[in-house]
C-alpha cells in the first residue's frame, strides 16, 4: 500500500485554472497601475496636496504586501480556493464603501484595507459612486475564479488496483532560520529601495502628461503601450535567463540600473512621441525586474526555502511601496514639477541595484567555499578504488 501525490494537470483541467488565475490578475494587480489616470481628478474632488492623494496608492501597496504572508498560511490553512474568494468579497466591499464618497480617510478604509487582500484598491475611476458600484461588482467574479481553483489531491495505492482519494497534507508554513543569511538580508535592502521606486511611475505618468498639455485620452493610449512592453519584457527575460548566459544576479544588476537610466531620462520627454518611446522602454524594463527579481531568491536561499523568503520579501516590499508615493508627491508639492517624481523613482532604483551587486558576491563566494572540497572528496575516493583494484590484482 503507497501513498503518490496527483501531480499537476498537464492540459485539461489545467487551462481552467490558468485562466482563472489570469482573470485574477486581470480584476486585481493589473489594475494597480490605473490609479494615475485618475489622479488628478481624485486630487481635485476632495482638494488636497499630491502628497495626501498618493497615501490612496500606498496604503493599498502596503496592505496588499504586509497581509501576504497571512494570506500564505491562510491558503495552507484552509485552501488558496478559500481564500481567492474572501479576497473577492473584501475587494467588492471596499468598492462599495469607497462609492459613498464620505471623506479621504474612508477612502483609505475602503481601498487600502479592504481592497488590499484582493490586490486591486488602487482602481478609482472617479469620484462618481455608479463607477465604483461597477467595478465592485465585476471584482465580485474573484469569487468564481476562486470557485475554479481545485486543490491537488493524495491517492492511495490498494493492492486491487484501486485508489482511494485523499485531502492533500499540510505544509509547515513558514521558516525563519535563513534570515540570518548576510545575502538575504541585503537582498531586503534591495526590496525597500526598488519598491519605492517601482509604483512610483505609474502613479505620476499620467499627471505629468496632463502637465505637457497633453489631452486626457493621449496619456490613456501611453498606459496601454505600457502594458504591452510590460508583457513583452516579462517574457523576453523569462527567456534570457532559462538561456543561462550569465547568472540571475546579473541580469537583475543589469536590468533594474537601465530601469533606473530611463526613468531619470523620462522628464526630458515634451512631446506624445518621446514620452512613448521612454514609456515603451519603461514598461519593457519593467517587465524584465519583475520577471527575474522573484526567482533570484532561490539563488540565494534555495528552493527548500522560497516560500518562507517570498512571504518576507512581500512583507519588507511594503515598506518601500509604502513610502516611495508619498515621498514623490512631497517632492512634487515642494518643487511644483513632476519630473522630481520620476528623478526619485530612478535615483532609488540605481541604488538598488547596489545591493544587488553586493548580494551576487557574497552568494559566488560562498559557492566558492563549498566547491573546493568536491574534488578532493572524488580524488580520495578514486585513491580508493585504484587501491581496491591494486589489492584484488
Amino acid at each position: 500500500m503507497k501513498w503518490r501525490r496527483t501531480g499537476p494537470p498537464d492540459g485539461g483541467y489545467g487551462w481552467i485554472v490558468v485562466t482563472s488565475a489570469f482573470l485574477v490578475m486581470g480584476l486585481t494587480a493589473a489594475v494597480l497601475k490605473n490609479f494615475g489616470f485618475f489622479f488628478l481628478d481624485i486630487q481635485s474632488h476632495f482638494g488636497v496636496l499630491t502628497s495626501t492623494t498618493s497615501w490612496v496608492n500606498s496604503t493599498t501597496i502596503a496592505m496588499l504586501h504586509i497581509r501576504a504572508p497571512v494570506a500564505s498560511v491562510l491558503a495552507s490553512r484552509f485552501s488558496h480556493r478559500a481564500v481567492i474568494v474572501l479576497g473577492g468579497l473584501l475587494a467588492a466591499l471596499g468598492m462599495v464603501l469607497a462609492s459613498l464618497d464620505l471623506d479621504l480617510p474612508w477612502l483609505y478604509v475602503g481601498m487600502g484595507l479592504l481592497q488590499a487582500p484582493s490586490s486591486s484598491g488602487s482602481l478609482i475611476p472617479t469620484p462618481g459612486g455608479g463607477a465604483l458600484l461597477i467595478i465592485g461588482g465585476l471584482q465580485l467574479n474573484l469569487c468564481v475564479c476562486g470557485a475554479l481553483m481545485r486543490p491537488l489531491e493524495e491517492t492511495k495505492d490498494i493492492s486491487d488496483a484501486s485508489t482511494v482519494v485523499v485531502p492533500p497534507k499540510k505544509k509547515p508554513v513558514f521558516h525563519c532560520t535563513f534570515t540570518t543569511k548576510p545575502e538575504l538580508l541585503l537582498y531586503i535592502l534591495f526590496v525597500v529601495f526598488a519598491a519605492a521606486g517601482f509604483f512610483i511611475p505609474p502613479l505620476f505618468l499620467v499627471p505629468f502628461a496632463n502637465s505637457l498639455g497633453m489631452d486626457k485620452y493621449w496619456p490613456a493610449s501611453i498606459l496601454s503601450v505600457l502594458a504591452m512592453a510590460d508583457l513583452v519584457g516579462r517574457l523576453s527575460c523569462g527567456w534570457l535567463a532559462n538561456m543561462r548566459l550569465m547568472r540571475n544576479l546579473q541580469l537583475l544588476t543589469m536590468m533594474v540600473t537601465m530601469l533606473g537610466v530611463v526613468l531619470l531620462l523620462l522628464p526630458v520627454s515634451h512631446n506624445y512621441l518621446a514620452m512613448l518611446v521612454f514609456c515603451s522602454l519603461y514598461g519593457l524594463l519593467f517587465g524584465g525586474v519583475v520577471a527575474i527579481h522573484v526567482i533570484t531568491i532561490v539563488d540565494i536561499i534555495g528552493l527548500e526555502g522560497f516560500d518562507s523568503g517570498l512571504g518576507l520579501f512581500m512583507l519588507f516590499r511594503s515598506i518601500g511601496g509604502f513610502v516611495g508615493p508619498p515621498a514623490a508627491g512631497w517632492l512634487v508639492d515642494h518643487m511644483d514639477d513632476y519630473s522630481a517624481a520620476f528623478y526619485l523613482s530612478g535615483l532609488c532604483l540605481v541604488s538598488s541595484a547596489a545591493f544587488v551587486i553586493l548580494v551576487d558576491c557574497l552568494v559566488e563566494r560562498r559557492k566558492a567555499t563549498e566547491e573546493p572540497s568536491d574534488p578532493e572528496v572524488h580524488q580520495s575516493i578514486n585513491q580508493q578504488e585504484e587501491g581496491e583494484g591494486g589489492n584484488v590484482k
